[in-house]
């Protein structure tokens, strides 16, 4: 009996040289550049960093952790979410609860509850409220909601093999039914004006120029971390099989994988990434609201990865920072087209640049080497031999 022995693709780095050498650069400019920038530079200066983009580069940051998540569970596993905003702002809430429990009594109305809860003729705190008052609870809990959240609403759905469009309804269903439900008093949430006016963080005051900085520092370091992390996930034989469930599901199934498990453990993954950049988000802009949870905000997300580039990671984050860089001039520029750039900018992505600006680079870069080499030493490039075709064909998309 002849035996057949199969050669897998051998493992890839994590990152190559030019990559590690990219994120240095990136880690020092969080850490260090930016610091001396804002806080050593004198205003005066040309190379002065500002408070306003400190917070503008923060708060953009935020969301390019919003379109990592995207881009795993879209780009990789194509599964498109028209939800995750409610996972951004339930990470929001949550570390707005403990924001507003540090004011204390230095709001308007002198009280141990919050203002709206005494505006209300709230006596005692609800128990939702219970550890609000504990930064380790509020961390546990920023993990913790959105995850849960989306397991239960994941299993249901995964389990029931619902996918493509009908999944991107009822997605952006499930976030407008929690921003309806968040916008009502009773629920303790603040209702329409949800939580503003914070004062302290860890008993440190917040609107501090160190402590934007602190909160500019970890944003840029928990990108940073989630990019390695969502790097070695799909580089990973886990990572393997949610594309090849992207590509092909039903061989996948056929292969003997359960497609569940894998779909399930992204999709908590990514709700988690969002919950945590929403609270990262909140300190930094001040404010926390259902409007978080709009629809809209969910189909920005998207537009960010598909603009950057789906399944290539750096593109997402390329995206977040285009597209909303872009809206925070032209919302004051011309606040009356901002929408239309925006609607336009969707259409020619995906009409002409299927692949985001990522590959649009790749394009240029890959014409330039052709044109380079000329057409002959293409024509005398060795085809690698029947080993590299082996490899080829087994790590090839189905």
């Amino acid at each position: 009996m002849t035996m057949h022995k199969i050669q897998l693709p051998a493992a890839q780095p994590l990152l190559n040289g030019k990559g590690w050498s990219a994120f240095i650069v990136a880690l020092l400019a969080v850490c260090a550049v930016a610091p001396i920038l804002n806080l050593l530079v004198p205003q005066g200066s040309v190379f002065h960093m500002s408070d306003y983009a400190v917070a503008l580069v923060g708060r953009i940051m935020c969301y390019a952790i919003c379109a990592l998540a995207m881009d795993l569970i879209w780009g990789y596993t194509g599964i498109l979410s028209l939800g995750h905003g409610v996972f951004f702002a339930l990470g929001g809430y949550a570390m707005g609860m403990y924001l507003m429990r540090q004011i204390g009594r230095d709001g308007n109305y002198k009280s141990d509850l919050p203002d709206f809860m005494v505006f209300l003729d709230w006596k005692t705190l609800p128990w939702h409220w219970s550890f609000s008052d504990s930064f380790m609870a509020t961390l546990i809990l920023i993990v913790a909601v959105p995850g849960l959240v989306a397991f239960v609403f994941g299993y249901f759905a995964f389990r029931s093999r619902i996918k493509g469009v009908y999944f991107s309804i009822i997605t952006q269903a499930m976030t407008f039914a929690a921003m309806l439900l968040f916008f009502r008093n009773e629920t303790g949430f603040g209702g329409n004006n949800g939580f503003t006016d914070f004062k302290r963080i860890l008993d440190l005051p917040i609107a501090t120029q160190e402590m934007r900085m602190t909160l500019f520092v970890l944003t840029g370091l928990t990108l940073l971390g989630f990019f390695l992390l969502a790097r070695g996930l799909v580089r990973s034989k886990f990572g393997r099989v949610l594309q090849a469930i992207r590509d092909a599901e039903s061989r996948v199934m056929f292969s003997g994988y359960s497609p569940l498990g894998y779909k399930l453990t992204i999709w908590t993954i990514s709700a988690v990434m969002c919950g945590i950049a929403g609270a990262l988000y909140v300190p930094q802009v001040g404010i926390i609201n259902p409007g978080e949870m709009s629809p809209a905000n969910s189909i920005e997300m998207a537009i960010w990865a598909a603009v950057g580039g789906r399944a290539t990671l750096v593109g997402p984050i390329v995206g977040a920072f285009v597209v909303n860089g872009a809206k925070s001039w032209l919302t004051v520029a011309y606040p009356e087209f901002w929408l239309y750039f925006l609607g336009g900018l969707f259409i020619v992505v995906t009409l002409f640049l299927p692949d985001g600006l990522v590959g649009l680079v790749k394009k240029i870069k890959g014409a330039k080497v052709m044109s380079d080499a000329g057409p002959s030493q293409v024509a005398k490039a060795p085809s690698g031999g029947s080993e590299a075709h082996e490899v080829a064909s087994v790590g090839a998309k189905p």
